[in-house]
């Protein structure tokens, strides 16, 4: 885990600035900069069920694929991109449709390969803004790319990004559809899918297209979500806010802000503190009325982080506040609805995302260590959910707890082998006899192995 950099979302708007000129349109294309990433993915999920008529299993899926991406020399402000994706399975079980042997989360519909054309813009820069059109990879609190297996999450956009004011970043848009990446087919739809960052319908097969953002997140079409956003950072303090108007579902504002200092006791020290929140109404037809209660959304999530560098070994603790109902019929109202893949928790953990769910109370512990002269960094984390009993999901407390070795190798370029474990406990549970069946817990123990070639 690292701290929240408020301008790594707007640098990642603009990662594909190319800042190298054409003389000329044909040079254009020659002087243009290839790129792209080899990734080899191995998940390993044991699931203990104790639910009546269930039982414990382990699912296992291995894939491999990667992007391929070409963009083109600035010629005059102008610039085009494109990006090709694909996940191919590996050595997976014969039963490839079966769920509960291979896991949904590194390929597509019945656990089948597939590729998309996931990137193809126009950008044009004059001066101090760009302006950028067509299908591209965002990074926003609320709707971003969420890239935690196979392939992320990808856009249809039009954004206009400028930063003649000294220190400010100001971006303008609108999101026209939304390509859901491999994590979302973890998800059926309801309301634990899109507090955490899918849609409200099953999602399981909406891989390998684009899809219009009200259709893919409540399964009616709808305008899109047009956006405005502000950030700041000068020296030490960072800030940004965020306005998106989703037509006919619901408004939201996210605002965070940070700073860091030197300790008076110790130069060596190097406190931080950071706040976030955000606040969602209904808006239009009020479209999210399609997942539960009436769709009238008035909910606010806070959240405050604080924490210490010492050199090489970095430590926090956050913790946050969903707005609670006492009707068990609107539980959505009080949620914060995520359905296009953007997560900004401080609180999350590494799948447990129920911090949004209503009235969930959330702490995270979280502690990393970079052994810079062997390029890698290792990080552990705590995080305990305590769910109030009208959140619609879950009649017990959660928590995860998990790991994350990050190792960039030396001796081979561009080459990042990672090792990640997450292991859950009650993060579905059951405790009345409203419904026999249900009753009972679904915890797991999952490990992960992922390698990243850069080029």
């Amino acid at each position: 885990m690292k701290r929240i950099v408020l301008s790594a979302m707007t640098l990642g708007l603009l990662s594909s600035v190319n800042v190298q000129a054409a003389e000329d349109l044909s040079t254009m294309f020659s002087e243009g900069k290839a790129s792209g990433q080899i990734r080899a993915f191995s998940i390993s999920r044991s699931v203990e069920d104790t639910r009546i008529s269930k039982q414990d299993y382990t699912r296992d899926a291995n894939a491999i694929g990667g992007h391929l991406k070409f963009e083109t020399a600035d010629f005059k402000g102008l610039s085009f991109g494109t990006a090709f994706y694909t996940t191919n399975g590996l050595f997976n079980d014969s039963d490839k449709t079966n769920y509960n042997k291979v896991d949904p989360t590194l390929l597509g519909p019945d656990n089948e390969a597939y590729s998309i054309l996931g990137e193809a813009y126009v950008q044009y820069k004059i001066g101090n803004t760009v302006f950028k059109m067509g299908r591209q990879k965002l990074n926003t609190p609320l709707a971003g790319s969420d890239d935690a297996r196979m392939l992320p999450n990808l856009f249809e956009a039009y954004l206009m990004i400028n930063s003649d004011i000294p220190n400010t970043t100001l971006i303008a848009g609108h999101v026209t559809k939304f390509a859901q990446g491999t994590f979302g087919r973890a998800y059926n739809g309801g309301i634990l899918a899109t507090t955490a960052g899918y849609s409200a319908v099953d999602s399981r097969d909406k891989v390998g297209d684009f899809e219009n953002m009200g259709g893919y997140a409540v399964g009616k079409n709808t305008d899109g979500v047009s956006v405005v956003a502000a950030s700041y950072k000068n020296g030490a303090i960072k800030a940004q806010v965020w306005d998106y108007y989703a037509h006919d579902i619901l408004n939201a504002i996210y605002a965070d802000a940070s700073v860091s200092w030197t300790c008076l006791l110790s130069d060596a020290v190097k406190p931080f503190a950071a706040v976030q929140v955000i606040n969602e109404n209904g808006v239009g037809d009020k479209l999210v009325k399609n997942i539960a209660g009436n769709g009238d959304i008035d909910s606010l999530y806070y959240a405050a982080k604080f924490g210490a560098n010492v050199g090489n070994f970095t430590a926090y603790v956050a913790y946050s506040e969903q707005s609670d109902t006492n009707n068990p019929n609107e539980i959505v109202n009080s949620a914060t609805i995520t359905p296009w893949g953007g997560m900004p928790a401080f609180t999350q953990g590494m799948v447990t995302r129920h911090m949004f769910l209503a009235g969930t109370k959330a702490t995270k512990l979280a502690a990393s260590y970079n052994f810079k002269d062997l390029g890698l960094k290792a990080v552990g984390y705590y995080a305990t959910f305590d769910m109030d009993n009208n959140n619609g999901y879950t009649e017990d407390d959660a928590s995860e707890i998990g790991f994350d070795f990050i190792y960039n190798m030396k001796a081979v370029k561009g080459l990042q082998l990672r090792l990640r474990g997450n292991f859950a406990d009650d993060f579905y549970a059951k405790k009345t006899d409203a419904n026999p069946t249900l009753n009972g817990a679904v915890s797991w123990s999952e490990y992960r192995f992922i390698a990243n070639y850069n080029f």
